[in-house]
């Protein structure tokens, strides 16, 4: 009998492998060192290529009580499921993770991806909306 080899207690995790995956494509096929916004067209294309469902930086308003009071943009928003975030070079921020947590309250997500591309290789964080 084989063994199970994925976690069964991970939120979306076939989704989750399917967005790391192109990931990891983009950064074996461009390294590290370009700005941010030629790492979103590459996923961007990665994720065609694919067939995944995703939309780019989609307008996110955040409301207090029904008013307006401020807007965000997610990077990437997958299958209305999985927002996902891009950075590059630097390590992790707690601003970074502050972001992706704001992003999922704002849409009532339950699945964030924190992505950097760094000099030593691609680094991600899933971030998990607890509310």
């Amino acid at each position: 009998m084989k063994p199970e080899l994925r976690r069964k207690d991970l939120v979306y995790p076939e989704l989750s492998y399917e967005i790391v995956g192109a990931l990891i494509e983009v950064f074996k096929e461009l390294g590290s060192g370009y700005q941010e916004k030629y790492y979103q067209k590459s996923v961007a294309l990665e994720f065609k290529k694919r067939g995944s469902k995703f939309q780019e930086q989609v307008f996110v308003p955040l409301t207090y009580k029904g008013d307006d009071i401020g807007k965000y943009y997610l990077d990437f928003l997958i299958e209305g499921k999985v927002a996902l975030e891009l950075k590059k070079d630097k390590p992790f921020s707690k601003k970074n993770i502050e972001q992706v947590v704001a992003y999922l309250k704002a849409n009532n997500l339950k699945l964030g991806i924190l992505a950097n591309f760094t000099r030593d290789g691609l680094k991600f964080k899933r971030i998990l909306n607890i509310q």
